[in-house]
């Protein structure tokens, strides 16, 4: 272990640090007794104060940008350097829990803070963000924050309203940045040499390995669909089983042809009903119509994109078997997003020195990195939460494992920022 390298010991105090910051910005919440803190919100602006103390005691020069996030910047070894960006975002869902997010803000803070304290310039910068908008809990469009920096936040955003009808032009306003000077917030390309993003895995898969940390392959892309299975309604008593047309027993053989031909493709692909509607809804009326949702996902576009024609295809032949029609109407894709090859490689040399071993994993849930990766490479270290649990109260991770996390992140950043291909 090099002089500079972060000592299990520093690991852990960095960690402590880091959870009682976690359960002070929870206190930052639009209700007291559920955490909920939206973009552009008082409780949004009082966590990017604080957040901005934390980040210029770890050595930060700090500013807010025109889009809301809270920035800090630690100088390279020479002036106006590239940075290497690390950091996640401030807001949270509805009824959320106190680690999606703020975690890997947090712990990048610590990273800096290390190498303040070891008195350490880089060959990069390295920069922290606290994006204030990721989840889309208020106005229901994501990613607004990291959106803002990499300037891909379209026009018509500003003209998007909240549940009480404010548009997002006079909350910007509110908030006392101005709608006019958003594109202030886009960071010219060779600004930045890449992003590295930590967050809770939101999934099982490292609990299930008893291990801490993994490293993202990729974010996945996601398909979501409203389906809709049309028949014939009738009587339930008097219409023979042989000449019915039932749309809700065609929906539910395509629901089951989901399940079992996503489950033999493979390749970390998953799909998903969520919502289901049958009308006209009685105990005694033959459903004439069903309406269902698809929620498909994977982390490579041409398996993803052949498991929905092949879904699709099947509820089709159901349909013509059974009498019925099928329709289905796409209102939402995103691409999947590869994480950098070189970054993972430096996040899974650290990641082994830490724990022995470095498991590979895509994301299901969808992250701030996929708008960093537009412009920049990009990668991102899991971190294990009980119950794979997260957007609940029920959040969880430990001390011990935010250690760990802390000790390979710094390892990873500093390798990253001292072997880039964008050093000055």
């Amino acid at each position: 272990m090099s002089a500079a390298a972060m000592t299990p010991d520093q690991a852990r105090a960095a960690a402590e640090r880091v959870m009682a910051r976690c359960d002070e910005l929870a206190a930052l919440s639009e209700t007291p007794d559920a955490l909920t803190r939206v973009y552009l919100s008082p409780e949004h602006q009082r966590a990017n104060a604080l957040t901005g103390d934390w980040m210029r005691e770890a050595g930060m020069t700090v500013w807010q940008d025109s889009v809301g996030n809270i920035c800090g910047r630690y100088e390279g070894a020479t002036p106006d350097a590239s940075a290497l960006l690390l950091g996640s975002h401030l807001d949270t869902v509805r009824d959320a829990g106190r680690y999606d997010g703020m975690l890997g803000v947090l712990t990048a803070i610590e990273t800096v803070r290390h190498l303040h304290q070891q008195n350490r310039r880089l060959p990069l910068a390295v920069e922290v963000v606290g994006f204030g908008d990721e989840e889309g809990t208020r106005f229901g469009i994501t990613l607004l924050g990291s959106r803002g920096l990499a300037g891909t936040w379209p026009g018509e955003w500003l003209e998007k309203e909240d549940e009480q009808g404010t548009r997002v032009v006079d909350a910007l306003r509110d908030f006392g940045l101005d709608p006019h000077r958003l594109s202030d917030a886009a960071r010219p390309l060779g600004e930045i040499a890449a992003y590295l993003e930590l967050h809770i895995e939101q999934g099982p898969c490292l609990e299930q390995a008893d291990l801490a940390l993994g490293v993202v392959t990729a974010i996945n892309g996601a398909r979501r669909l409203n389906c809709t299975f049309t028949g014939q309604a009738g009587h339930a008593g008097t219409v023979p089983m042989g000449q019915r047309r039932d749309a809700l027993a065609g929906a539910a053989e395509w629901m089951t042809e989901i399940e079992r031909t996503t489950r033999a493709a493979g390749q970390d692909r998953v799909a998903t009903v969520g919502a289901l509607q049958c009308k006209p809804g009685a105990v005694n009326v033959i459903p004439g119509q069903a309406r269902l949702s698809l929620d498909i996902r994977g982390p490579e576009e041409e398996p993803l994109e052949a498991l929905l024609e092949d879904l699709l295809a099947r509820a089709h032949a159901i349909a013509e078997r059974r009498g019925l029609t099928f329709e289905a109407d796409e209102f939402y894709r995103i691409a999947a997003t590869a994480c950098d090859t070189s970054l993972q490689q430096h996040l899974a040399n650290a990641v082994t020195d830490v724990q022995g071993s470095a498991p590979h994993l895509p994301s299901g849930a969808g992250h701030d990195a996929i708008a960093m990766a537009d412009h920049w490479p990009v990668a991102m270290l899991f971190v294990r939460c009980k119950g794979g649990i997260s957007h609940h109260p029920a959040e969880s991770v430990t001390t011990a494992d935010v250690a760990q996390a802390i000790q390979a992140y710094t390892q990873a950043a500093t390798d990253v920022a001292t072997h880039s291909p964008r050093n000055p």
